[in-house]
Formats: C-alpha cells, sequence, structure tokens
C-alpha cells in the first residue's frame, strides 16, 4: 500500500451515531463500498486507514455529513452520494453548502438544488436578469426556476410570475385536437401546473390567477406586450424559432427576470425550422447580465436510470450523427420525447 496512513473522527455527542450511519449502518456501508480504505466505528470514533488520498477524501465526506447534521439536515442515502460527487470533482463549493441551500419552504417540503451545477444556476439566477437553463430532462431547471419565482414572490421583489411554454409536441398539432382553444392549449401548460401546485397553496391559485399575480399561457400570448416588476419562466425554449425567441426577450421591462429552460437535444419543430434557443446561444454569446447555465446528466435528479438513458441516447446521436438517423437541419428529430 502507496503512503499507508490513518485519521481518527470523533462524532460530537450532540450528533445520534444512527443519524450519521444509518439505520442499521444503511449510509456507513454506502461510504465503504464508496472507498478502497478500512473504516472502522466504535463507541462515537471513526477510524479511517489507507492511502493518504482515500483517507482524506473520506474524513472530508464525514465532515460534510457531519455539517448537514448541525445544519438540522435528515442524511439520506441521496444526500451521501452527491456529497460524495461533489468532493470528486474537486470544487471549491463545499457539498454541505450546496445540499443546505434552501430556496422555498411549502407545506412541509423544502426545494433545494441538489447538484453542484445546480446550485450554480440558482446563483445565476440570483445575480443576472437573464439566464438560460439548458440541459437534459430531469435536471430540475425548470422545477428550480419556478421555485425561484415563487420566492421572488414572496420576497415582493416582484409583482406577478409569468409562466410560458410554446404550444409544440412532437407528433401533434393544435388544430387536429379535441375541444376549444383553452382545451387544446392545456395539456401543454399542465406541467407548469403541476409544479405550481408543489409550490403554491392550491386553494390559493385560482385566485393569484384571477388576480394576474401568477399567469400561465402559451408564448404566443406574449407578442405586443411589456412586462414590467415580473419574474417570467419561458419553459422548452427549444420549440421557439428565433423569431419567437427574439420577441418574447424583448418583452423584458423594468424590475423583471427571466429565466428561459429547455433542452437543445429534444427539439419538435417541424423540418427546416431552426430552434431559437440553439440560435441565441450564438446571438447573446458575452452580453453582460446574460448568462448561460448547462447543466448535464450528472445533475438529473430522477430516478439513476434516467441518467442513463440521458447519455445512452448522446451516445447513440453522436454515433449516428452522418447516418440514416441523423438529425435534420433544424436539429430536430422524430423520435417522440418524454416528458420533463
Amino acid at each position: 500500500m502507496a503512503n499507508p496512513t490513518s485519521t481518527r473522527i470523533v462524532v460530537p455527542g450532540a450528533h445520534s451515531m444512527v443519524s450519521l450511519l444509518g439505520s442499521s449502518d444503511e449510509l456507513l456501508r454506502l461510504v465503504e463500498r464508496a472507498f478502497t480504505c478500512d473504516i472502522h466505528v466504535r463507541g462515537n470514533e471513526i477510524t479511517i486507514s489507507g492511502e493518504q488520498a482515500e483517507v482524506d477524501l473520506a474524513a472530508r465526506l464525514f465532515e460534510e455529513l457531519l455539517t448537514l447534521l448541525e445544519r438540522g439536515d435528515v442524511l439520506t442515502a441521496d444526500s451521501v452520494q452527491r456529497s460524495l460527487a461533489m468532493l470528486r470533482q474537486q470544487t471549491e463549493e463545499r457539498p454541505a453548502d450546496v445540499l443546505s441551500l434552501n430556496i422555498l419552504s411549502t407545506r412541509g417540503r423544502t426545494i433545494r438544488p441538489k447538484t453542484l451545477n445546480q446550485k450554480r444556476y440558482v446563483d445565476a439566477i440570483d445575480n443576472h436578469t437573464i439566464v438560460f437553463g439548458i440541459g437534459p430532462a430531469g435536471t430540475g431547471k425548470t422545477y428550480l426556476a419556478m421555485a425561484k419565482a415563487v420566492q421572488a414572490l414572496q420576497a415582493k421583489a416582484v409583482n406577478r410570475i409569468i409562466l410560458t411554454r410554446p404550444a409544440v409536441e412532437a407528433g401533434e398539432r393544435l388544430g387536429f385536437l379535441p375541444g376549444t382553444l383553452n382545451e387544446k392549449i392545456d395539456p401543454y401548460l399542465r406541467p407548469l401546473y403541476d409544479a405550481l401546485h408543489d409550490m403554491v397553496d392550491p386553494d390559493s391559485i385560482p385566485r393569484l390567477m384571477a388576480n394576474g399575480v401568477i399567469e400561465v399561457a402559451p408564448l404566443g400570448y406574449m407578442r405586443g406586450r411589456s412586462l414590467n416588476d415580473s419574474f417570467i419562466v419561458l419553459d422548452e425554449a427549444q420549440n421557439t424559432s428565433p423569431e419567437q425567441m427574439k420577441m418574447f426577450l424583448t418583452r423584458l421591462g423594468f424590475g423583471a427576470k427571466m429565466v428561459v429552460t429547455g433542452d437543445v437535444t429534444q427539439v419538435d419543430l417541424p423540418a427546416g425550422t431552426k430552434s431559437g434557443l440553439k440560435v441565441v446561444q450564438e446571438i447573446l454569446d458575452g452580453i453582460e447580465d446574460v448568462h448561460f447555465c448547462r447543466l448535464t446528466s450528472q445533475d438529473v435528479v430522477r430516478h439513476r436510470l434516467v441518467s442513463e438513458i440521458v447519455d445512452a441516447y448522446a451516445k447513440w446521436d453522436a454515433e449516428t450523427a452522418n447516418g440514416p438517423h441523423a438529425a435534420n437541419p433544424s436539429g430536430s428529430t422524430t423520435r417522440r420525447r418524454s416528458g420533463r
């Protein structure tokens, strides 16, 4: 063994070892599987022995977990794994600072970033007027943006929230759907309503919408307006044309903030139509107070398989870029995509 060493961590009496190590040592076994060093627990002492680098990293992990406990968090397998992933990235931000950042607390649950990129995304929303959150399904880009919108409304930083989406989906056109215009549009906006119900008292939503404090509408309804003192979220922005994207961005009024989210690998526009989200990255690159955040499969916070599915599709797309399954010039594909 190269550079063998050991270190000892004494867990303060205020912390239950069960809270740190998990029921039946579930979390301890998770940590042990992640390292090649030996980890022994006796009483409230943890001894770590092995190669210097592994020992140091394991000790840092326990320090982060203890900090989370000090801040009142309940440790889970997910928080242990995410803390370790951040430590292995060797970034300046502490995992405990990322995982304990509260955005919004509502009805007994707290909305927080769960990855380093998600925290940087949230920080960017605080520090810039226009933020683009670009990444695959399940990375929390829309959900976190909406949480920041509700937070801003509660803090009276804005007077209203506007949530919008282009009414475009794979293989479907509004004219062929049954019902009135509102009934046709509603399914496209349903994901925004669902997220909103997670963050705002459902009983108050009809009143807030009737008063214009919260508005959920198709992108076409934004034309000709100037949106002052508002927090505006444009979802599914990969399905805007360049002209629609320009129209939306120029609605920005005084005291307003915009967050634009989308996944450039899931474009549902007709063949030959460019994606406004792809084009805008070239047009606005380098403009002050406009920030582009890019999330990856490592930021997926859904089932573990979602991250692997995203990676598998990215690999397939790369391998078939010049083959029969290649995307059309607009970047759209013929496959139907899953919901976000």
